[in-house]
């Protein structure tokens, strides 16, 4: 097996491809160790005491090294920690379900928002799902609905395009730009 490496816009953050699947659906992010006792592969990759992030995609693993950290020898760690997960065929989550799935859930939502709007959430979703996921998984991470209101589009970038320099960038020339593009009722996209 060979795990592939590749650089995010996020220099903090590296993409790990280890040429299988990693998430059945959807994406899980950790940004605690705390929060990674719930995979087993995140949690030790966090026992290296110099990780601020792990996020699980579809076909990859993104990992945030933290401030002062030395990729040179973190590098060589993570696949280490990866390629004895993926040959042991070990369960990604504790218990060995695909429990720890992130879905976006109605209680993720930031606003309250009005059923009038409907339509234009299912635009702004579709837009989402079909042209700005697959750009931002290609540089590491994902995005989040956080919801529609007056406007306003509330959103959550996660993995290598959290904290990442060009994120507001991202989010305001890019992907406000999209959606108010093709969906003439969104005024504003803002960070979560």
């Amino acid at each position: 097996m060979f795990i592939e490496t590749e650089t995010t816009p996020n220099p903090s953050t590296l993409k790990f491809l280890p040429g299988q699947q990693v998430m059945p659906g959807g994406t899980r992010e950790f940004t605690s160790p705390e929060e990674a006792e719930a995979s087993p592969l995140a949690q030790a990759i966090f026992d290296t005491g110099e990780v601020t992030n792990v996020f699980f995609g579809s076909d990859f693993v993104s990992v945030s090294a933290a401030p002062g950290a030395d990729w040179s020898s973190l590098k060589g760690m993570v696949v280490s920690i990866l390629l004895d997960h993926f040959v042991s065929q070990a369960p990604l989550f504790v218990g060995g379900d695909a429990s720890g799935i992130s879905v976006p859930a109605e209680d993720d939502l930031l606003v309250e928002e009005n059923a009038d709007d409907a339509d234009i959430v299912a635009q702004i979703n579709e837009l989402l799902e079909t042209r700005v996921r697959p750009a931002v998984a290609g540089d590491g991470g994902d995005i989040a609905y956080r919801g529609f209101k007056d406007g306003v589009v509330y959103l959550t970038l996660q993995g290598a395009c959290s904290g990442c320099p060009s994120s507001t960038a991202t989010l305001k020339q890019g992907i406000e730009g999209l959606l108010k593009h093709y969906v003439p009722e969104v005024v504003e996209v803002r960070a979560a």
